[in-house]
């Protein structure tokens, strides 16, 4: 059966997760509609392709502007629309925590394209306060404090009164209260005051341990009634004026969020009851979900929701907790940082080469039939691999198992040398290859033979560092979409896991998004001389600011791009890391290497090791090196 471009577009999901940014053309390249209310569109591969003959070189993260304002309007909208439908009083903003991705282009396009949508800022720490302070320049702009504080950030936050644009310290302990309070007396102001609520709903999926009544911040019931109380002796009760609380990143299931706000509204219509007039705001926290994997379902990688339910579900039952107890709508905020950032980044890399553990270039007589100088462990291994049927491949995959490892004990007593152990191995890789072809339409196989595809999967090196571009990967088995950027036309036939550029061992990617389950391998395209570029999708949030750097690899080459009528132009280039970049971070000094570098050749020319034109190509190389990617050339 011939392979087409609906068949790609099937078997890596790009429709269910993809939509309405990514695509397949006809060409068979991956294309990218940034602008989800135009035509308008990028060919993927043309642009890296582009990007090469610029000398900006791979890894690269690519980055649509586009993209983040249509995820600012599609999550405006969805709330807008639930505002209109139910007839709420009151009115919605987002607002993005800068934790998410503390990029300045990337916060600085966020602030532009929000601007219509009055999009607001979080800040966990001073840093981010800062930041948020020098970038919101509008009016009737918000910025929301959250982390622990102390009197430095406490003190920055409230001198800000003055300017146009508020600045609400959300209290995480009770002891921030008084903290507040006695700054805010001191410089002669009056603060604006939330209060984080620790809930007893808890949050769904991955980082669902990170909500409920052990959750690291917020204020439980008791406390919150010492608050108002705390407030009200101060006569400060009317700074109260937003309720907060958060049950953790990437909410799988819908029933989460209903169960939570639910207890959210019933403490906003408690306090105000209480005699806490000014409290006109509710932030629901960060939590609405990216859907990695296309299934829609509660898979960590998922969600059950979609956003306009998410919306839907917020504002009625806000709005009927609030309308039951005759208390007017509070200002909805939401901060969904991961749905509004994660579509818009792009890690794109090259694969620099591939191990095959079945492969056609075999060493002389590895398969050929054994004579009688052979040992016995190679005729039996032999017959195995041509007698193996659809009547005996268990019991086939159970004897080249045990011969496998009986050659192993053979040679390790110097029984049979290494070229028989070689050839054991091959006749092993062989007869597994073909108890796979076997076995693939039976429609039921013991445990060991269902991981027959991973264990005779290729290998392919890929240029990028998991650990500093794609850190949720390898420390909390984040899936990612990863696809092939071109030749969609072509049949992928080869079954692959990916490795970085890394020495560990962890430094691979083997778990891969799939519809019904998680796939072992990626089905790949085989390589030819032709450069092979794969991407990884829906990584713009948290992924950059969580990158190390093992084995030195930096940050990597980041364009950001914007699509128009017949191309693109780029915004932004942010060169990655230089190797003397990284060295720094580290404490290494570039000249300091250089000078001993430069003395460890004199020496060399000193004793006659070298000339003095070889010492000095030494040292034109050792300095281009420094000046140079991290990673490495295609």
């Amino acid at each position: 059966m011939t392979w087409s471009i609906s068949d790609s577009a099937e078997y890596y999901g790009i429709d269910a997760w993809g939509a309405p940014f990514f695509r397949i053309n006809d060409e068979g390249s991956l294309e990218v509609r940034p602008n989800s209310g135009s035509d308008h569109a990028i060919d993927f591969k043309s642009l890296v392709d582009d990007l090469q003959r610029r000398d900006i070189r791979a890894p690269i993260l690519v980055r649509f502007n586009e993209i983040l304002g249509s995820r600012i309007g599609e999550l405006s909208t969805s709330f807008q629309t639930s505002i209109s439908n139910y007839g709420y009083k009151s009115a919605y903003r987002p607002v993005m925590p800068i934790k998410v991705n503390q990029q300045r282009h990337v916060v600085e396009e966020l602030v532009q394209q929000g601007a219509p949508h009055h999009l607001g800022l979080e800040a966990g720490s001073k840093p981010e306060l800062l930041v948020a302070l020098a970038l919101l320049q509008g009016e009737d702009n918000i910025i929301i404090c959250n982390g622990y504080k102390d009197r430095d950030y406490v003190e920055t936050a409230l001198s800000a009164v003055g300017l146009s644009v508020k600045v609400i310290l959300v209290v995480d302990r009770f002891a921030e209260i008084d903290l507040i309070l006695n700054v805010a007396k001191e410089l002669g102001v009056k603060p604006h005051i939330g209060i984080r609520a620790k809930l007893t709903a808890k949050g769904a999926g991955k980082w669902e341990a990170s909500s409920g009544e052990r959750s690291k911040f917020g204020l439980d019931a008791r406390e919150l009634m010492h608050a108002i109380s705390r407030l009200r002796d101060a006569d400060a009760l009317d700074t109260l004026e937003l309720l907060h609380f958060h049950i953790g990143s990437q909410i799988t299931a819908i029933r989460s969020v209903k169960s939570a706000i639910r207890e959210a509204s019933r403490l906003y219509v408690d306090l105000r009851n209480m005699g806490a007039d000014a409290l006109s705001i509710v932030d629901v926290g960060g939590g609405l979900a990216v859907d990695y994997d296309g299934s829609q379902t509660n898979y960590p990688a998922s969600r059950n929701y979609s956003m306009q339910e998410y919306a839907n579900d917020i504002v009625s039952t806000v709005m009927d907790t609030c309308d039951d107890a005759d208390v007017p709508h509070p200002q909805l905020v939401s901060e969904s940082g991961r749905a509004l950032v994660a579509h818009h980044s792009v890690l794109v890399f090259n694969v620099m080469g591939s191990h095959r553990v079945t492969h056609s270039q075999r060493a002389p007589g590895e398969r050929e039939t054994p004579t009688d100088d052979d040992h016995v462990i190679v005729h039996s291994m032999y017959e195995a691999f041509t007698t193996v049927s659809r009547k005996n491949f268990q019991e086939a995959f159970n004897d080249v198992v045990a011969y496998k490892d009986e050659a192993a004990t053979l040679f390790a007593h110097a029984v049979i040398d290494l070229k028989t152990r070689a050839r054991v191995e091959e006749l092993y890789w062989g007869t597994l290859e073909k108890i796979r072809r076997i076995t693939k339409d039976v429609a039921y196989v013991s445990d060991e033979l269902e991981n027959l595809e991973k264990l005779l999967s290729d290998v392919y090196y890929c240029n990028f560092s998991l650990f500093q571009s794609l850190p949720d990967a390898w420390a909390v088995d984040q899936l990612f979409p990863i696809v092939p950027l071109h030749r969609m036309k072509e049949e992928p036939t080869r079954s692959a896991v990916l490795a970085d550029l890394t020495c560990d061992s962890d430094g691979k990617v083997d778990k891969f998004i799939d519809l019904r389950d998680v796939k072992d391998t990626l089905r790949l395209h085989a390589l030819n001389d032709e450069p092979y570029y794969l991407g990884a999708f829906l990584v713009g949030a948290y992924q950059e600011t969580l990158g190390d750097l093992h084995n030195l690899f930096g940050d990597t080459n980041a364009v950001h791009v914007t699509c128009h009528e017949g191309g693109y132009a780029l915004e932004h280039v942010v060169e990655g890391d230089r190797v003397s970049d990284v060295l720094s971070y580290v404490e290494y000094d570039r000249l300091e290497l250089v000078r001993r570098m430069r003395l460890l050749s004199e020496r060399g020319v000193r004793a006659g090791r070298c000339s003095l034109e070889e010492s000095a190509r030494f040292m034109r190389i050792f300095e281009k090196g420094l000046a140079g990617y991290t990673y490495l050339d295609s």
